[in-house]
């Protein structure tokens, strides 16, 4: 998460170089974004977000030699504190689950308009999720679904420190922050984030949080 002081840095990621000047010229008309850097493929989308490590990521889902979902997953895996943020021209509950399982923080069609992309840039910079409350629930059923409901019997497992850190992952906060926050060494975090991903049948933080922030919006 960036510092309130400094702009977003962002890169783009899409196979259409029109595209890709059309979302540089945006981000470089904004004071609260810069532009990092830019690829039109899966390879280099992994390259530059491992050389740039911008904060948050535009990910066209189809690329020339793969799959932006799958860039995602890599990126997420090896760099969980850079955000990503699908861009598509195609809409479709498969596209749509697929990428928040691999860690995207939102699914955006392209046909959007440039003052409400750059509101989502900012807003997934500062850790939030991008679905309104259907699409969540369609992930939340989905996830429950494929674990068997094991979602649901899991959670009760958690221990109470498991649970505060669940709460603040569903605030977007990274371990490094959430280390900060209730003072233990990142490592430790990294455990128990390891321990409640495991308890809950899943993969990643991004649907840990989506079934958190859902089950306590059915609770209140």
């Amino acid at each position: 998460m960036p510092e309130s002081n400094k702009p977003v840095r962002v890169v783009i990621v899409d196979d259409h170089e029109v595209v890709r000047m059309g979302l540089r010229s945006m981000l470089e008309a904004q004071e609260g974004t810069e532009f990092a850097g830019e690829a039109g493929s899966e390879a280099q989308a992994i390259e530059i977000a491992r050389s740039a490590h911008p904060d948050v990521i535009l990910m066209d889902v189809r690329l020339p030699d793969g799959s932006g979902v799958e860039a995602c997953r890599r990126i997420r895996s090896e760099m969980p504190d850079i955000r990503v943020l699908m861009l598509t021209s195609y809409s479709d509950d498969e596209a749509i689950f697929s990428s928040i399982m691999a860690g995207a923080s939102g699914y955006l069609l392209k046909m959007i308009g440039a003052e409400k992309l750059y509101s989502a840039i900012l807003s997934v910079a500062r850790g939030e999720n991008l679905l309104d409350s259907e699409i969540s629930k369609k992930i939340v059923d989905r996830v429950m679904e494929i674990g068997g409901g094991a979602p649901s019997r899991g959670i009760d497992s958690l221990t109470r420190r498991e649970k505060e850190i669940l709460d603040l992952i569903s605030e977007g906060l990274t371990n490094r922050e959430i280390a900060e926050r209730i003072y233990l060494s990142e490592g430790s975090v990294r455990n128990y984030v390891s321990s409640i991903l495991t308890k809950l049948g899943m993969a990643h933080r991004t649907q840990a949080a989506l079934y958190y922030q859902e089950r306590k919006r059915l609770m209140e």
